[in-house]
């Protein structure tokens, strides 16, 4: 177990004589790309404002990203580890399993499963234990409302794909919860498994649904398919695809809608566990949250190009409409 080490005092009260150590660092580890974290590290620093805390004099910032290469991720915690860090601060199970893996020094996740205890996290969502506490966000439980969703959009749809990464124990379950929600609102589903970010992986996979019947795609987003965004749109939209996710960066980029809990919300909402564990409160005391904002956005111009008309019904439910 590694030792927690004394704070300065500058963080723990603002306007307090700088004490005689380092400020506190926080890193920040993603799995995908800069781009794919940019909106959540932007989202984190205006938390962290919001606290009182002033970047570079009360506490330091470090954030790398691997760009979906689950090597380089784990190269960037070691790295970390051996600064070291204060606190680390992830996006997604996968990496927040391999920093638990790697280290004791206390973790705040974003997007962790919301169940009821995952026994390499946390043991409870309420009483977490351990190094590691954090913000999880809505999988499997929002599947069925985006399969909702593309039924309304698309009259007669019929099949659908679900795309996810299969190398991760958590989102490759939840593309088959997602695909299984599916079957049962009576639509023909396609598991679509991604191992690598491989471009010619992703248009076979593509070609297969469209060959199927297939029009309508749901993205279980996570590091690999948020790295791939662009891709994915572009080779969806090659074969006149609708694509629906849970991230409103992918309705941003062009997919027809995204549906699901803020995570620049969560992210901001994230500043504020990392400050109290950097006063001293320990991770495992701090519960579990779950989501409390979600965000609908649709993109007209992308159904424009699909030929199909949006409801008025869903017009209205959108906080977000894209023209």
């Amino acid at each position: 177990m590694i030792a927690r080490r004394a704070l300065p005092a500058l963080l723990l009260a603002p306007g307090v004589a700088r004490a005689q150590r380092r400020p506190p660092t926080v890193a920040f580890v993603g799995f995908g790309s800069v781009e794919a974290d940019r909106l959540s590290v932007i989202a984190f620093r205006e938390g962290m404002q919001s606290q009182g805390q002033v970047e570079g004099r009360g506490w330091r910032f470090e954030h790398r990203h691997a760009d979906g290469d689950t090597a380089r991720g784990l190269e960037i915690i070691r790295d970390f580890a051996a600064m070291p860090v204060d606190v680390f601060l992830v996006p997604g199970p996968s990496a927040a399993r391999a920093v638990r893996r790697a280290t004791a020094i206390p973790l705040v996740a974003v997007g962790l499963p919301p169940v009821q205890g995952d026994p390499e996290l946390f043991a409870s969502l309420a009483r977490p234990g351990g190094s590691v506490t954090g913000f999880a966000s809505f999988g499997e439980e929002m599947a069925a409302k985006r399969a909702e969703l593309l039924r309304e959009m698309i009259p007669g749809l019929a099949t659908i794909g679900v795309l996810h990464n299969a190398t991760d124990p958590t989102f490759d379950a939840w593309g088959r919860m997602t695909a299984a929600s599916a079957r049962g609102m009576g639509l023909d589903t396609l598991l679509l498994p991604l191992t690598s970010p491989d471009p010619a992986a992703l248009q076979d996979a593509m070609a297969a649904l469209a060959a199927r019947g297939g029009r309508a795609l749901i993205v279980v987003r996570d590091f690999l398919t948020s790295s791939m965004i662009e891709a994915i749109i572009a080779t969806a939209m090659a074969h006149r695809i609708a694509v629906v996710a849970d991230q409103a960066r992918f309705a941003q980029a062009g997919a027809l809608m995204s549906y699901g809990a803020s995570l620049p919300d969560l992210f901001r909402r994230a500043a504020g566990y990392v400050v109290r564990i950097l006063r001293g409160e320990r991770p495992g005391d701090l519960p579990v949250q779950l989501p409390t904002a979600i965000e609908f956005v649709v993109n007209l111009r992308t159904a424009r190009a699909l030929g199909l008309t949006v409801p008025h019904a869903i017009l209205a439910r959108a906080e977000d409409v894209i023209e």
